[in-house]
């Protein structure tokens, strides 16, 4: 089982409008929603390469009680399968959410039809008690008896220490689970110095936090700061990857034009399931580059076209680097 953490978990909701003009009003052709989150996302793309998922994280008030109901939806990007690297109809992610009394955010993301641009409008996240913290410790202390591997993605609610992303990476270590991290400012420079199996920062997270923005140094001197391996994405270029076993650089055929809307979540789904799977680290590398540009290239914004990811899987370049 892959357990993914999501403690500022969210509703997004979609509006799709034919034009978005500034002061003016308008006519919504589409709402859509989903459970959001980049933990929740993680899962979504998971649960459709056929692992099994636990979620796990904050839930609360009427908004709350939508994400949960939403949540057994479990994707459906082609038709049966029987591997990750052909994604069918699966189990959707387990719902282990731990009630609070604050409401779950929203997200609203306003897509121009005529231009193809997206407007975001993130809400702060519930405050969190610490006798809500410390039913959510509980929680996944008993979820990492039972996990393969763990993921702790995303922002920190408010009531959340700064340093909670290092405790869960201790406590995963400590309980002998590999545990990928996915976040950014201090909590992420807190968190790497936990020594996590995996860090996967974009390139602006890794400037900030290394100071430098020539990918190649500023990742070899994340992994210095404590993580064993780093993955740092590159956006349309794909990733960078500096590991005990070696350099490599991994990219798509071409850049991708589309929502790159989650392609970042979906790279850590194909991480963290290639890491479970045992697989070598160019095996690994491909399957991120390849989910991520095919969640670009998906007309619903968050998921993966499940053809153009089987197209783009013998088609992603992997080149090692000099050794430094």
């Amino acid at each position: 089982m892959i357990l993914t953490v999501t403690l500022n978990t969210a509703l997004d909701i979609t509006y799709r409008t034919p034009r978005l003009v500034p002061h003016a009003t308008h006519r919504v052709s589409e709402v859509i929603e989903r459970p959001g989150g980049k933990g929740l996302n993680v899962a979504r793309v998971l649960a459709a390469l056929g692992h099994e998922t636990v979620v796990t994280g904050f839930a609360g008030g009427r908004t709350g009680d939508v994400l949960r109901e939403l949540l057994p939806a479990a994707p459906d990007p082609r038709g049966p399968a029987s591997s990750p690297d052909a994604p069918g109809v699966f189990a959707p992610p387990v719902d282990a959410l731990v009630p609070i009394a604050g409401a779950t955010r929203r997200t609203i993301a306003v897509v121009d039809e005529t231009t193809g641009d997206t407007t975001q409008l993130n809400e702060p996240g519930p405050v969190v008690s610490p006798a809500e913290w410390a039913a959510f410790l509980a929680r996944y202390e008993e979820l990492l008896a039972v996990a393969d591997a763990v993921a702790l993605c995303g922002s920190l609610p408010p009531g959340i220490h700064v340093g909670a992303y290092a405790d869960l990476v201790r406590a995963a270590r400590g309980a002998g689970v590999p545990v990928l991290l996915d976040t950014s400012g201090e909590p992420l420079r807190r968190g790497i110095a936990a020594r996590p199996d995996l860090v996967k920062p974009n390139a602006d997270e890794l400037a900030r936090l290394t100071g430098s923005r020539e990918p190649l140094r500023a990742t070899r001197d994340a992994r210095r700061r404590g993580a064993h391996a780093v993955v740092a994405s590159l956006g349309p270029d794909g990733v960078l990857a500096a590991t005990a076993d070696g350099v490599w650089r991994a990219s798509p055929p071409a850049p991708a034009k589309g929502n790159p809307t989650g392609a970042g979540d979906s790279a850590v789904a194909g991480l963290l399931s290639a890491l479970v799977e045992r697989l070598p680290w160019p095996a690994r590398l491909t399957r991120a580059v390849a989910l991520s540009t095919a969640t670009v290239l998906s007309p619903v914004a968050g998921e993966f076209d499940a053809v153009a990811y089987g197209e783009l899987l013998p088609r992603v370049r992997v080149t090692e680097q000099p050794a430094q």
